[in-house]
């Protein structure tokens, strides 16, 4: 298989999708305007900084969180794969591309100015990719080191009508990604093929740069960053384990798995995605959505209906902020009822359907683990890692108060709780905003026999 046809690879498609939006997450928010107060303070994810930059300013990096900046980033993910299976990577990210507007003089001359007509300096951010192979049998002889070096460039063009002209300007980059593997101990009942193993796939990726002086202002360090830095692995004749919910034969193997400032998860069996951003396994893009909104926290429907309501003026600057505001506001004016209709009303959850409570809230019980749990009761919080928000996680062994049984319209029960070290917990009995478990994801802490 050639480098290029790592796009074949069934589930790549999907998790490309995804990425992208990864990639332009919080690049330009509502209401899309260089002037908006929140796009002041941009590029907030999976940024890898130069390294004597990042060491002098204390971002040494670690955790898992890719809102955490840093030099590095590192993925460790698991595989069960022959000897003879090939391994396809490609790193993603942004690059600062410095866009200046430049005035002509009456002496034919140019001066760098902040608007010239309808074009305003703005930093753009471009897409650079690296696409890296090996084999498992070449990892298993040594890790393998591939480097990426794109020089600055400066480029000038007119601007129509002879008002002035517009340079754009980028910094060199460098970067440095290394793939190693590690065979696992899996036990004899391991479901694996003749010749297959289980490893452990680490991808790190370090920004190489020099850069700035060490004391240069993070505007200036950004300039050579690697800017939502994410990868995509492909494994064509193995797959993937999954990290957030793993089998029982591999639950040691992915407890071992170190990541920083990254996290990867699973699109089909054959393709991880390794994002700054927290996902759940199989993630997808609603197919109802038109395109990216750089916001995937907000709902498309209300992102979209707000772009309307946008001036005249307001409008013409979020064109001449950035190409993408631009694209986005011509996509949500041509859109019709029956496009904003289809953003309306669409309810998903990667585990089925979500639940659909009755009218009136049970206060009635429900049995767990052999206790009466009821409102008022305690529990440890024990969510699954499958199907479920992936933020979750985060609440395993917590201890929560059962504030209502509730009851769905098939009948199923579950738990509506507040967390008991919740410094907002009486804010948020108040206005009713509860935590949502099913019985089987909490373990009772007291309770009646049943």
């Amino acid at each position: 298989m050639e480098a290029n046809d790592i796009d074949a690879v069934p589930g790549f498609r999907a998790a490309l999708a995804v990425a992208d939006s990864v990639l332009y997450e919080g690049y330009l928010l509502y209401p899309y305007r260089r002037s908006s107060p929140k796009n002041q303070v941009r590029w907030q994810f999976g940024v890898l900084l130069p390294q004597p930059w990042a060491r002098t300013h204390g971002l040494q990096g670690g955790g898992v969180a890719g809102s955490a900046e840093s030099w590095w980033q590192q993925t460790e993910c698991l595989l069960v794969a022959p000897a003879g299976a090939s391994l396809r990577g490609r790193l993603r990210f942004l690059r600062l591309r410095r866009r200046t507007p430049e005035e002509r003089l009456p002496d034919g001359g140019h001066r760098a100015a902040d608007r010239v007509g309808d074009v305003l300096g703005f930093d753009e951010g471009v897409p650079q990719e690296l696409d890296v192979a090996a084999s498992v049998a070449e990892l298993l002889a040594g890790e393998k080191l591939r480097t990426l070096k794109i020089p600055g460039s400066e480029t000038v063009s007119p601007l129509p009508g002879g008002e002035g002209r517009t340079r754009w300007r980028e910094w060199p980059l460098s970067a440095r990604v290394t793939l190693s593997l590690t065979p696992c101990k899996v036990s004899a009942d391991a479901p694996l093929r003749a010749g297959e193993g289980l490893f452990k796939l680490r991808v790190r990726t370090e920004n190489a740069t020099q850069g700035p002086p060490p004391d240069a202002p993070r505007d200036e360090a950004l300039q050579h960053a690697l800017i939502a830095c994410h990868t995509l692995l492909t494994v064509p004749g193995g797959r993937f384990v999954s990290l957030l919910d793993p089998p029982d034969w591999a639950r040691e193997a992915a407890a071992g798995c170190v990541n920083a400032q990254t996290y990867p998860v699973l699109s089909g069996e054959q393709v991880v995605l390794s994002s700054p951003i927290l996902l759940y396994d199989n993630p997808r893009v609603a197919p109802e959505s038109p395109g990216d909104l750089h916001d995937a926290t907000e709902i498309d429907e209300i992102l979209s209906l707000r772009t309307l309501t946008l001036t005249d003026a307001e409008k013409r600057e979020a064109r001449a902020t950035d190409p993408r505001a631009a694209a986005i506001i011509d996509r949500v004016e041509a859109m019709t009822p029956e496009d904003l209709a289809r953003l309306h009303g669409t309810i998903r959850d990667p585990g089925g359907p979500a639940p659909s409570w009755h009218p009136e809230v049970t206060t009635d019980t429900v049995e767990v683990a052999g206790r009466i749990v009821r409102r008022g009761s305690r529990v440890r919080l024990r969510p699954r890692l499958r199907g479920s928000d992936p933020q979750d996680m985060f609440l395993d062994g917590r201890t929560a108060l059962v504030e209502a049984v509730l009851q769905d319209v098939d009948g199923a029960r579950h738990l509506a709780v507040t967390l008991e070290d919740d410094p907002a917990a009486e804010l948020n009995q108040w206005y009713g905003r509860y935590r949502y478990f099913s019985p089987d994801e909490t373990e009772p802490l007291d309770g009646d026999p049943a």
